[in-house]
This record gives C-alpha cells, sequence and structure tokens, in this order.
C-alpha cells in the first residue's frame, strides 16, 4: 500500500472559538451535580468553560468521534485511526485530551486498542502541549493522575506487551466474556491490569455502565469505535455526544471498508435516537459539535 503523504492537512489555524451556544445548558439538566470548573489555561485553549453534568443513579457516558463530512469515522476498519480522518489535527487531540481529563474512565474496544500503535488513554498523550494545565485541572478536581483505561474485548486476544498497558500511573482494567477473561488470564498482562468478567445475558451498555459504576466512575469517556458504540447507544446508555466535523470527504467504494458512527446497529425507524444540540466550536475549518441524546429515543 502506497502511504500518502498528504494524510496530514495543512495546518491553519488551531485557536478554537465558540461559535454558538444553544442554552440548552438550562433546563431539566441545570440542578444536576456538574464536573468542570475548568481552570484559565484550558479555557483559554478550548475557547471558553466546559462543565459535564453528573447522573445521580449511574455515570454519565459521553461518546467522542471524529467524523469527515460524508460521515465516516474509520478510513480502513482494523487499520487506521482518527488521526486520518481530522487530518492529525491539533485542535481535535486537544479535545480529546480535555475529555480525557474530566473522565475517571476512557472506554476504548478491542479495535481502537489495536489501531492505537504506542499510544496510551491519557491527557497528556492527547495532547502533551497542555499537560500542565491538565495535570492541574485533574487535582483541583480531587481526581487521580489519569483516568483508567476500560478495554472491552470478546476474544480476549490482546497484546499485553501494548504500551497503553504498562504505565502503573495510568490504571487498566480489561473485561469480556469468562472465555476472554480466561485466555487473558496466563497472558503475562502487567500486575496493575485487572481482569473483570462482562455477563453474556445482558446488553452491553448496562453491563459497562454497572462496571463503571464499581470503579467508582461519574464521568465515563467512550472512545469505542462504531460497533461498540452502537450498543451503547442502542441501549440508551450514552448522555452526550463531542463530534469533529472534518473538513474532508472520503468517499466509499467496494474496496473499501469505511465506517461510519454508528455499526450493527439499524436504530431508524423502530428507534431513532434523537440529540439536541448544546454547542458549535470552530478550529481553522473543523467544527467541534456537542449533542446532548433526549432521555426517550423515540422523541419527533
Amino acid at each position: 500500500m502506497i502511504e500518502l503523504p498528504s494524510r496530514a492537512r495543512p495546518r491553519g489555524d488551531e485557536v478554537i472559538e465558540l461559535l454558538l451556544e444553544t442554552g440548552a445548558e438550562t433546563g431539566a439538566t441545570a440542578s444536576a451535580e456538574t464536573r468542570g470548573d475548568l481552570n484559565d489555561g484550558l479555557i483559554r485553549r478550548y475557547g471558553g468553560p466546559l462543565s459535564i453534568p453528573l447522573r445521580p443513579g449511574r455515570p454519565t457516558i459521553v461518546a467522542n468521534f471524529v467524523q469527515t463530512i460524508d460521515g465516516v469515522v474509520s478510513m480502513d476498519a482494523g487499520r487506521s485511526g482518527g488521526g486520518d480522518v481530522s487530518g492529525f489535527s491539533p485542535a481535535d487531540r486537544f479535545v480529546m485530551g480535555l475529555l480525557r481529563t474530566l473522565a475517571d474512565v476512557v472506554l476504548v474496544g478491542a479495535g481502537t486498542f489495536r489501531t492505537s500503535g504506542g499510544r496510551g488513554w491519557t491527557p497528556a498523550r492527547a495532547f502533551p502541549a497542555a499537560v500542565t494545565e491538565f495535570a492541574e485541572q485533574r487535582r483541583s478536581l480531587g481526581l487521580a493522575a489519569n483516568p483508567t483505561t476500560l478495554v472491552v474485548t470478546s476474544t480476549g486476544d490482546l497484546d499485553p506487551n501494548h504500551p497503553g498497558l504498562q504505565d502503573p500511573a495510568a490504571p487498566a482494567v480489561i473485561a469480556g466474556p469468562d472465555r476472554a477473561v480466561e485466555r487473558l488470564a496466563g497472558a503475562g498482562l502487567p500486575a496493575h491490569v485487572r481482569r473483570e468478567t462482562l455477563a453474556a445475558d445482558r446488553p452491553a451498555g448496562e453491563e459497562l455502565s454497572d462496571l463503571a459504576g464499581r470503579l467508582g466512575a461519574r464521568i465515563v469517556l467512550s472512545e469505542a469505535g462504531p460497533h461498540l458504540a452502537g450498543e451503547l447507544i442502542s441501549a440508551g446508555a450514552v448522555d452526550e455526544l463531542f463530534l469533529t466535523l472534518s473538513p474532508q470527504l472520503a468517499g466509499r467504494n467496494a474496496a473499501t471498508h469505511r465506517l461510519s458512527l454508528v455499526e450493527g446497529a439499524a436504530l431508524w425507524p423502530a428507534s431513532p435516537r434523537w440529540l439536541r444540540l448544546l454547542s458549535a466550536r470552530r478550529a481553522g475549518d473543523h467544527l467541534f459539535l456537542r449533542y446532548r441524546f433526549e432521555e426517550s429515543g423515540n422523541e419527533g
């Protein structure tokens, strides 16, 4: 395969600026406990404040995706990551780091785990230039130095030497059905990596939400791929979506295996999911959209 040098889009103005806030922050969730209160450095970089409502009965689950204008979130399933979609946008990486900073748990699927290369799922790995602000923010919120990485696998076919599992200061949990957990028992995982069993007879959204709750999470950031995201969204487990719209057209043909944001779940017409726009930001030609899922998937 020929590696094209133009995969990384030439970088223009990467300052994030607020375009729109809809006022939907008020209303039903206005009285809810929130997490945010960003420090001055992060407010400057993000173009304003950010707070995420905390659910009283279960963790708040926030999904983060980047997609092309024509709806592609993965250029080559199993072999490419979000950088190919975003054009390796620094602003997109910053938003990822910011959301990791506010999260207790970062959720990834096995496919995301395998395509991540040498990266882990800490705020600093997403955007090293803001490592000081990220660390200061987590300290001010009383959070651990790094969120816990929760890797979901159905087979247990994971590399125990993956760099994202090697740092004791970045705790990790690998979860899956019995057979996957048993396979990992003799895989030589680092001592600080835990294994958890997921029940096969419950929806993935319920199981993962319960597991995150047992881990003490108030906010879960889902960086899972479109198949696991489809399961979570189908179960009504996702509360908010941060969507970066990248100024790129990817296209599809019979030879490509390019994925959209939700795979493996046909939501419409039986159970569509409607979302409410909370805010819109831009950095150069990239748009950063924040949505909140409606409580019912059948509204409208």
